[in-house]
């Protein structure tokens, strides 16, 4: 089509097509036009125009479908709108004809829509251009509306609805013609004619003013009798008519006339006008009947949802700011309406209202207000509490029977706002803090008042209030527990006080598992000794036994709730209280039954229910505690309540519905403990529990049936959407399942008060009774046969079958509803459980049971059956039933007629193989798919349709590839289908959507195909999307966009994003502002995110790109907040928005994740962007939420350096595109600037470089995080003293992250500053308040974490500055020394534990730091008082305290990490820092916290080398254990110093270790290192090393653990700390060895000092045992770190490709300091040896000493000479100077080894491959030391001697100056070592280097490093002379001066002569000089005898001395400049 070209239709292809070919082609060409039209020239469009006028027309006239229909007159109005205007007319006036056409045929129909629908976009887009024929369209409409069927009513809508819309306020003429035509529309048959008159209306009300004025009531009555009957689309759509006319006469958007004169012109009024409605169906409508006539007449549930959505719609409309002007009003007018005694005496209505007025408050309140607002509406929900109290306080004196009407309507109106004022603090969270200050209102003890309600709705939603407070504001919960224990306590005789308090207590207990921060244990023993006191007093009096009873166990049940650790300690009372709770036995049951009278028996039933709901709640939340005895103890009692089961029927006969909900609720607790324990404990009771259980379940008296709960969780999920949008995905979830089930009202509270201790955010809906048993009773049967025997099972499927036979209406329905639901629940157990479901006995009744569901007229029956067939062919597990089963459905499809049997059997197709693995028989995949096909084309049934194109997604899901065949049929079949389907069938365009998204999951990565085959199948998918996109629902339009996601996901490459985004956008814009809860589009918002999202993954930039775009095209009348926002701040602000409106917890995290993506693919390059916009969510609500923190200036504190601190305090007025944004956004836009930071790490270094940062800017635009420090600092402030705890958490935590990434960036204006000094003012006054006393722990914990950051940064570098920051860490250390016994906690005791540790490690880091910085400042400047050494003194002061609390912590941390086996062991008391309940809890603290501590403990340790000073201050209030380590105690007090060091020795090393050996220690990389450094720490210490060399045990344990270390630790540093601490136990070892020695020679009297005492490793054998050598251990350890980083050493790796790969340059630095480091260790492991140990070793040592040298010499060229050479060569020359190669025993060996050793290493050369001179050199400087190193007689022996005499003779061959250079070194060094070898190589080599340096004169040196090889064979010849007898020096001189002086030039060749050559000349001259004087007669005599060399030697030194004076004269007196450089030049010489 994009070739073409050409805008006409291509007639000539299109005539060879067939028919739904042709409408295909059609329909591409329309959106080909749609998309080229406004485009296109306009010239180019008028030339076409006349033809393609035609075309349109005949395309028209050809019955086009809904899809083709609006395309088509969309194109038609676009071809007027783009081209010539003037021929609009005649298109008009055709369309005209058409609708006023005769012709009633089916065929005509979709023509005269079309007619219709080309009128509505005609004058929409062209409006006023078509006024002259506006009023003869619109006659014609109207009149063809009174004739049209529902398509043509509902299409006329639609049409007069864009006329409107076009012509605006020109349309008036017609408006009351439109109004009367709609009025009837608006109650039409139809639900979607319905709908399009509501909008209709709500397009006409812009302008037509009387319909909000004088028409409002008559609007209003219309309205209602729309609700009546409506769906929710309908009630929706009405809803907003109806609200916007309200708000519109509240407000008016137009002057009108005199509005004194309008009777809704107030709020009163209005809602008067809603009320009547809510209340008496309206008074414009009330029909007359027997019902009403009688009074008995109830209120359509339709009408009353639809008049609260209006409601909400209403108030939306006004907006927040009318809201909370106007709030108290609205809400008196609320309660108003809820107490009308016409809602209050029924309870399923007064339940249906109240959820009715709760959804007004919270979609308002909830939605609209920011939290400022908020906490005002709170303050008047609490006065209107107390207008209340004291109007019942006020009625004392009524009559009781007026005064029982006042309470009953009073208690719903209590309820309503309890909730409410409960929500609204949960949503403000820890920000609502400021009502608890407020006097005015009390809140707390407004709400604890309503306690004594005497209604029970009353006192729960009290009581849930409270607990939404305690979840609020977590510190008081322990106050309000408190508080109503000791009411509880002082009231036991008041009935509503005990019913009342303990209702508090458990919901306040149950609010625990929402406070991380917990409740103190001891809070358990005084709720069990409540509990315990209202049980066993409950019989002393009749009145209130029920209450206490009640009471007593409801305190239990939430006790339960606490979890095992608290519930453990109460277990043995509370399976006593069970025990008194039930009979002992049957005989004592039948007695209770002869003497009980109602009361007692409904005391008793209360009492058991009571109980088994704690059983209940034991077994949910204490399942560790459930052991055999338990079980066992708890069996008699659930026997007796089983056999009570039994008498239950007799009961209910003799006492009747006195004792009725008391049985409920008897058995629906006994059923749910039974089905939680395992059947087998009960197994002897099955038939009396089956027996009850088949009774309930088809007893036809029980008529009441929650259908929608019981049947919906046992649908297959996809299932589900055949009935609808499932109410989770509606905004209007809350309240429109008041209408699910077919019945008014759902579950409350007062229906079971026990779950009010289950953990939920809302308050909880329990079902009533009878239905909650209902529930029960299925999850139940379900468990129990699945353990029954076949029979039983064939017995029971049997019974079911013959009681659904015999019934007939309405209670066989019901029945059959039970038993299906029971069974399909056993067929899911069975499933689960993997067990059969029995013989052909079995299945014959339960394929009755199945068949009977399956062609029920309920369609959710219908799913659940389908769903249990699905079950019954996977426990089957038989193909061959499968098979049977699908024939007969085949059979029913081809006979029946019937649209239920239809659907039924289709259902069933598709879930017959849903659990079988898939479909995998192509032949019957290809009957399904002919059979569904078939039925999705019946365009008589909807609803066949919809379930038959349902079924076929199912199966080509079973049917994977298999189902490719088949493909393009299904492609060609949808499409087909979403052309001709009308858009009023919307559930048969939702079902194609379903299967549109399986056949492209089916297809997958296959769409990316460029096969012919598969383009045509990708774009007729495209097309469907196309299509799908376009249509009116939303949820079919839900499912385009998820089809183009899941496009997007398998081919990108193919989907438009420039059409995609902006769809989204828009549709984003149309509803996202007007969320607040009213827009029941909340699936469509979330296809929206969820497709955004995943585009954002990959395309961030252009879906940002697209949406802004979007934004600035798009013409629209309504400029709404959102389109501003985008404007400004684009998609990510208007994203940042809509989080802040939704609720809906999947949508929000979706828009969290799609910011997250567009910031990660485009932070860096739009940095400033990203920053600003997390400022203004920031700031949005700055102005009254940061808190006052306090700023006081000590008098030595300079009051200047809080300026910054004090403009963060000024009161911020902020201008912005947000407005009082919820805390949870701004925690959010926390977490995405430390991201943003994050992410800037891994990127340009500029990010944390200011210097840099600024040269770059300079050069071009580029932005960079270290620019935008202010702002990332006044960021972190804000959320760090703001209200909101979580808030106040995320900055700090942001506060962090900042210290630790610019802490080091440098000032470049002040040199020697680092940046972030100039905010600590910010800095302390962000901290300062996490200080406080009230201040959360878990807060506090973070802020230590802040300041030891802080501290340990270096930023601050004055002392008093820092003392600030400083005086918090004292604060809190103070706080820590008061110890855990405080005197009212506010949270659980492990909290105390999680801030004293944080604390402590707060201080641990801060002094690791300043120890190691005083260490470095002491090594760069040994005489520098820095801030280091200043702050190390600080904290030297506190040392006394902090190293005890240190100890203790690590002594709990050691005790805790004891494996289970030993924790008897542990103090039954608890630790130091934690209590034996808080176990569990603290053990996570210490964890986290617990390496810190133990380094600057072992730092401390080694500054006090173990001696015990004072222990710190008499004032340490700390419990002390029995093993405390060294504190001063009772039990210490004998200990010696050495015990005390001992202990803390091994309690360091034992917890060290345990981690090491840890396998979770694998991500605590920190943790590791600290131990490490803490290891290392104590061995600097001489008394450690003594110790730990004396004990090698120890020591080879250590070195154990450090091995594996090595292997299983790939960190460099972590590799290089283990070798250091190897070397230092190698030492202390060294150390122990030598002082054995040395006593050994001191005792022997020193008489052979020769010889060496056999001390050491080895011993007399020489043998080394594994596992116990420490030799051995560092032998291991070593060749393990070297055999990484070189495997060429190990003969076995030499020739693997690991072994050969790793060659050049494979090496980096920290690879060369690990090498060194283990070789260090190797060189010394001899010393530490016996004489025989060391010649065990040494072949190894020199081994691997060898072949390093090797490697480096001849693969490791040039890398890492720097370090790696000089340390190898180093190791050798130790191994070669130990005294074990001198002892007598060893010599010998020792010799040979050397000698085989050198023998290697003159073996290393290769002269073929040898290429780089570094090589030659680093072997000749290892034959040096051995030469030099070795005794004489390893070297001095033949053929050695004359080997290395060879390598030296080549060398001194060598073209490369700089071997040269180092050979002459050498051999100097060799010439003056032992005298045999210098004689030798004297003799050797003498005449060699004689010869080569008289070559010099002929080839002068020409480069520096030339020169330097001469000169050292010089030093070389000198080093000759003095190693000469003094008989032969003369003779050697006379050779060395010739050679001086042939260096000398004469003075013309000097002059012009190279650098080199002249520095040569002077350094001979200088040798000249010096030796001249020393060997006079020698010098003498050779002047004499050469006298060209005496002249050569004169002239020289008279051009010296001249050189010399004529420098002398200019630098006689030298410049200051001068000085410096001179004396630098001079040291360096």
């Amino acid at each position: 089509m994009e070739q073409a070209h050409s805008l006409l239709l291509n007639e000539d292809v299109c005539s060879v097509l067939g028919e739904q070919q042709r409408a295909e082609f059609v329909f591409k060409w329309l959106r080909f036009l749609k998309k080229l039209l406004p485009a296109a020239e306009r010239v180019d469009v008028k030339q076409n125009q006349k033809r393609l006028v035609e075309q349109l027309m005949a395309v028209l006239t050809s019955s086009p479908g809904p899809s083709t229909r609006y395309l088509l007159a969309h194109c038609v109005a676009l071809v007027y709108r783009v081209g010539e205007s003037l021929t609009s007319s005649l298109t008009v006036d055709r369309c005209h004809d058409i609708i006023k056409s005769k012709d009633d045929s089916p065929s005509f129909l979709p023509t005269r829509l079309a007619a219709v629908a080309c009128l509505g976009a005609m004058y929409e887009q062209l409006g006023r251009l078509l006024i002259s024929s506006f009023k003869e369209t619109v006659a014609n409409l109207l009149k063809a509306m009174k004739s049209s069927e529902s398509q043509g009513r509902y299409e006329i809508m639609l049409c007069i609805e864009k006329i409107l819309k076009g012509l605006g306020v020109s349309a008036m003429p017609c408006h009351r013609d439109i109004y009367k035509a709609t009025r009837s529309c608006l109650t039409d048959r139809s639900m979607t004619v319905r709908c399009a008159a509501a909008k209709c209306l709500l397009e006409l009300q812009r302008e037509a003013v009387f319909l909000w004025s004088t028409e409002l009531e008559n609007i209003a009555s219309l309205c209602f009798r729309a609700f009546d009957g409506s769906n929710c689309d309908v009630r929706v759509t009405v809803s907003k008519l109806l609200g916007t006319l309200l708000a519109s006469a509240l407000e008016p958007k137009q002057a009108i006339a005199p509005r004194s004169s309008l009777k809704y012109s107030r709020l009163e009024e209005v809602t008067e006008l809603l009320s009547s409605g809510f209340l008496r169906r309206g008074a414009g409508f009330l029909r007359v009947s027997g019902d009403m006539l009688k009074g008995t007449s109830s209120v359509n549930g339709d009408l009353r949802v639809g008049i609260t959505q209006a409601c909400v719609v209403f108030i939306s409309t006004l907006g927040g700011a009318w809201l909370e002007a106007h709030f108290s009003s609205l809400l008196s007018l609320l309660m108003e309406l809820v107490c009308d005694p016409r809602v209050s005496q029924n309870l399923a209505e007064a339940v249906c209202c109240r959820r009715c007025v709760s959804y007004i408050l919270r979609a308002s309140v909830g939605s609209l207000l920011g939290e400022k607002a908020q906490i005002v509406v709170a303050k008047e929900l609490c006065l209107a509490i107390n207008k209340q109290k004291k109007a019942a306080d006020a009625g004392g004196d009524m009559e009781m029977q007026v005064r029982s009407t006042a309470v009953a309507a009073s208690q719903h109106m209590l309820v309503c706002v309890l909730l409410e004022l409960g929500s609204v603090l949960q949503d403000l969270g820890s920000t609502a803090t400021p009502l608890l200050h407020d006097t005015s209102i009390g809140m707390l003890d407004t709400v604890i008042s309503v306690l004594l309600h005497p209604s029970l709705s009353a006192r729960l939603a009290a009581a849930w209030c409270l607990r939404c407070i305690a979840v609020a504001l977590p510190a008081q919960l322990v106050v309000l527990l408190n508080r109503c224990s000791e009411r509880l306590n002082s009231l036991k005789s008041c009935p509503e006080a005990v019913a009342g308090y303990s209702a508090a207590i458990a919901a306040l207990l149950g609010a625990v598992q929402q406070c991380p921060l917990g409740i103190p244990y001891s809070k358990g023993k005084v709720v069990m000794g409540l509990a315990e006191d209202l049980l066993r007093s409950a019989a002393q009096n009749s009145k209130i036994s029920i209450q206490r009873t009640q009471g007593g166990w409801l305190l239990l049940s939430a006790l339960n709730t606490l979890g095992p650790t608290v519930v453990k300690h109460h277990l043995p009372r509370m399976l006593l209280l069970w025990k008194c709770a039930f009979p002992q036995s049957v005989k004592e049951l039948e007695s209770e039954l002869r003497r009980g009278d109602s009361f007692t028996w409904q005391v008793a039933l209360e009492g058991r229910a009571g109980a088994l709901f704690a059983m209940k709640n034991l077994v949910i939340h204490c399942r560790d505690h459930l052991s055999d005895d338990v079980i066992g103890r708890l069996l008699p009692l659930l026997s007796c309540a089983m056999a009570l089961l039994t008498l239950l029927p007799s009961l209910k006969k003799s006492y009747g519905k006195q004792i009725k909900n008391a049985v409920y609720v008897f058995q629906m607790r006994l059923y749910e403990v039974l089905a939680l324990l395992p059947p087998k404990t009960y197994e002897e009771s099955f038939d009396t529990v089956l027996k009850q259980l088949v009774n309930d379940l088809t007893d036809p008296e029980n008529t009441t049936c929650a259908e929608d709960s019981l049947l919906r969780p046992l649908c297959h999920g996809p299932d589900l959407s055949l009935l609808g949008p499932a109410l989770p995905d509606m905004d209007q979830d809350y309240i429109e399942e008041q209408l699910r089930g077919g019945r008014m009202g759902e579950g409350t509270l007062e229906y079971d008060p026990f779950t009010i201790c289950e953990k939920s955010q809302e308050a909880p809906t329990p079902l009533p009774p009878a239905d909650a048993l209902t529930l029960q009773s299925v999850q139940l049967f379900g468990v129990i046969f699945f353990h029954l025997a076949v029979h039983q099972r064939v017995q029971i499927l049997e019974q079911f079958c013959e009681c659904v036979k015999q019934l007939k209406g309405t209670r066989q329905q019901m029945v059959q509803i039970h038993v299906t639901a029971a069974f399909c629940n056993s067929l899911k157990c069975l499933a689960l459980g993997h067990v059969k479901l029995g013989p052909e006995e079995v299945q014959k009744p339960a394929l009755s049971i199945l068949l009977g569901a399956l062609e029920s007229s309920n369609p959710l029956l219908r799913c659940v059956a389908a769903e249990g067939f699905a079950r019954f062919a996977q426990v089957l597990s038989d193909h061959s039933v499968t098979v049977s089963l699908s024939l007969m459905s085949f059979d029913k499809l081809k006979a029946a007629r019937e649209a239920v049997l239809r659907t039924g059997h289709a259902l069933l197709l598709g879930a017959l193989y849903r659990y079988q693995g898939g479909i995998s028989s192509a032949k019957h995949l290809s009957a399904c798919v002919g059979v569904l096909f078939t039925l999705s084309q019946d365009g008589s049934s909807p609803e066949v349709q919809m379930c038959s194109l349902h079924s076929l997604a199912m199966v080509v899901d079973q049917a994977g590839p298999l189902y490719h065949s088949h493909m393009e049929a299904s492609l060609t079949l949808i499409l087909h289908l979403l052309l001709t389907t009308p858009h009023t069938h919307v559930e048969v365009q939702q079902s194609l959507g379903r299967c549109l998204s399986a056949l492209i999951t089916s297809l997958g990565p296959d769409l990316q195909g460029e096969g012919v085959g598969m383009c045509a199948v990708r774009s007729l998918c495209l097309l469907a999307c196309a299509i799908m996109q376009d249509s009116t629902d939303c949820l079919v339009q839900a499912q385009a966009i998820a089809c183009l996601q899941h496009l997007h996901m398998f081919s990108p490459r193919h989907i438009d994003l420039a059409s995609l985004v902006p769809s989204l956008c828009g549709i984003l814009l149309d509803y996202s502002v007007l969320v607040n809860l009213c827009s029941s589009y909340l699936y469509l918002r979330r296809a929206v995110v969820a497709c955004l999202r995943q585009l954002a993954q990959r395309e961030a930039v252009e879906v940002s790109e697209h949406a802004v775009a979007l934004v600035k095209e798009l013409p629209r009348r309504d400029n709404t907040q959102l389109d501003v926002t985008i404007k400004e701040v684009g998609l990510e602000g208007a994203l940042f928005s809509l989080l802040d409106q939704e609720r809906d917890a999947q949508l929000c995290q979706d828009i969290e994740e799609t910011l997250v993506h567009m910031m990660s693919s485009v932070a860096e390059s739009q940095l400033a962007h990203w920053l600003k916009l997390c400022k203004d969510v920031l700031s949005s609500a700055c102005s009254d939420s940061v808190i006052a923190a306090p700023v006081e200036l000590n008098q030595e504190e300079d009051a200047d350096s809080y300026d910054d601190a004090s403009f963060f305090h000024a009161k911020c007025v902020y201008v912005g595109p947000f407005n009082n944004l919820r805390w949870s956004s701004r925690v959010f836009a926390v977490k995405c600037v430390c991201h943003i930071i994050v992410q800037c790490e891994n990127g340009h270094p500029a990010h944390f470089d200011m210097t840099l940062a600024q040269e770059q800017c300079l050069h071009k635009s580029t932005d960079f995080l270290v620019l935008h420090l202010a702002d990332l600092v006044r960021m972190a402030f804000m959320a760090a003293t703001d209200h909101s705890k979580q808030l106040r958490l995320a900055g700090l935590h942001m506060l962090l992250l900042i210290i630790r990434k610019f802490a080091g960036v440098p000032e470049p204006e002040f040199p020697g500053h680092v940046i972030l000094e100039q905010y600590q003012a910010n800095v302390g006054a962000a901290l300062r308040p996490a200080f406080c006393a009230d201040t959360p722990p878990d807060v506090t914990a973070k802020a230590c974490q802040v300041c030891s950051a802080w501290m340990a940064s270096g930023v601050v570098s004055d002392l008093r500055d820092l003392k600030r920051v400083y005086q918090l860490l004292v604060s809190s250390l103070v706080k820590v020394q008061a110890g855990r016994d405080v005197p009212n906690p506010l949270y659980n005791e492990s909290t105390l534990t999680m801030e004293t540790l944080a604390v402590l490690k707060a201080w641990a880091e801060v002094y690791i730091m300043a120890v190691e910085s005083s260490r470095h400042r002491e090594q760069q400047d040994p005489a520098d008082e820095g801030e280091a050494a200043g702050l190390l003194k600080l904290v030297q002061g506190e040392l006394g305290t902090l190293s005890c609390l240190w100890l203790a912590a690590l002594q709990d941390h050691a005790l805790l990490t004891l494996p289970p086996d030993y924790a008897k062991q542990l103090p039954s008391t608890g630790g130091s820092f934690y209590t034996a309940e808080a176990l569990e809890q603290a053990r996570q603290h210490y964890c986290s916290t617990w390496a810190p501590i133990l380094h600057a403990t072992a730092l401390w340790l080694n500054s006090s080398e173990f001696i015990m000073a004072d222990e710190g201050p008499a004032n340490l209030s700390r419990p002390v254990t029995p093993t405390s380590m060294g504190q001063s105690s009772t039990l210490d007090s004998a200990k010696s110093q050495e015990d005390i060091s001992v202990e803390r020795l091994y309690l360091i090393l034992g917890i060290s270790v345990e981690f090491l050996c840890s396998p979770h220690s694998q991500n605590q990389m920190e943790n590791i290192i600290s131990c490490l450094h803490a290891l290392q720490a104590l061995l600097e210490v001489p008394w450690l090393r003594s110790k730990v060399g004396n004990d090698q045990a120890l020591s080879v344990e250590l070195l154990s653990v450090l091995h594996r270390m090595i292997v299983t630790r790939e960190s460099p540093k972590i590799q290089l700390a283990v070798l250091e601490l190897v070397q230092q136990v190698v030492c202390a070892t060294q150390e122990h060895v030598k002082e054995k020695r040395h006593s050994a020679e001191v005792d022997d009297g020193a008489a052979e000092k020769e010889t060496v005492p056999e001390f050491g490793e080895g011993r007399d054998t020489g043998g080394l045992v594994p596992g116990k050598s420490l030799v051995f251990g560092a032998l291991q350890l070593c060749l393990c770190t070297l055999l990484r980083k070189l495997p060429q050493l190990s003969p076995r790796l030499a020739g693997s490709p690991s072994g050969q790969g790793g060659i050049v340059s494979s090496l980096s630095d920290g690879d060369c300091t690990l090498i060194t480091s283990a070789l260090e260790i190797l060189s010394e492991l001899p010393s530490i040896c016996s004489p025989e140990g060391s010649v065990s070793v040494l072949p190894t040592v020199l081994y691997l000493l060898l072949g390093v040298l090797r490697e480096l010499a001849s693969e490791y060229g040039g890398v890492g000479t720097e370090t790696l050479v000089p340390g190898t060569l180093q190791a050798l020359r130790t191994v070669l100077s130990s005294p074990m190669s001198r002892v007598e025993k060893s010599r010998r060996a020792w010799v040979q080894a050397l000698r085989s050793a050198l023998t290697t290493l003159l073996m290393c050369w290769n002269t073929d491959t040898t290429e780089s001179g570094v090589d030659e050199v680093t072997l000749l400087t290892a034959l040096t030391i051995f030469l030099l190193c070795a005794s004489v007689e390893v070297t001095n022996v033949e053929p050695l001697k004359t080997c290395c005499l060879r390598k030296f003779q080549a060398s001194l061959e060598s073209k490369d100056p700089m071997v040269l250079s180092r050979c002459y070194q050498l051999l100097a060094s060799v010439f003056q070592g032992p005298a045999v070898v210098a004689e030798s190589f004297i003799r050797g080599l003498g005449t060699q280097l004689v010869a080569r340096l008289q070559q010099v004169e002929k080839n002068r040196p020409q480069t520096a490093i030339e020169l330097q090889a001469v000169q050292d064979g010089v030093r070389a010849m000198e080093s000759i002379v003095l190693a000469a007898q003094e008989t032969h020096r003369d003779q050697l001189v006379a050779v060395l001066l010739p050679i001086l002086v042939s260096f000398l030039l004469d003075e013309n060749t000097l002059a012009t002569a190279p650098e080199a050559s002249c520095s040569l000349h002077e350094s001979a001259l200088q040798d000249l000089m010096r030796l001249g004087p020393q060997h006079p007669a020698v010098f003498k005599a050779f002047m004499a005898s050469a006298p060209h060399m005496k002249a050569r030697l004169e002239a020289a030194i008279k051009g010296n001395q001249e050189i010399v004076s004529a420098k002398a004269r200019p630098t006689r007196v030298p410049s200051k400049s001068q000085v410096p450089s001179i004396k630098l030049k001079t040291n360096f010489l």
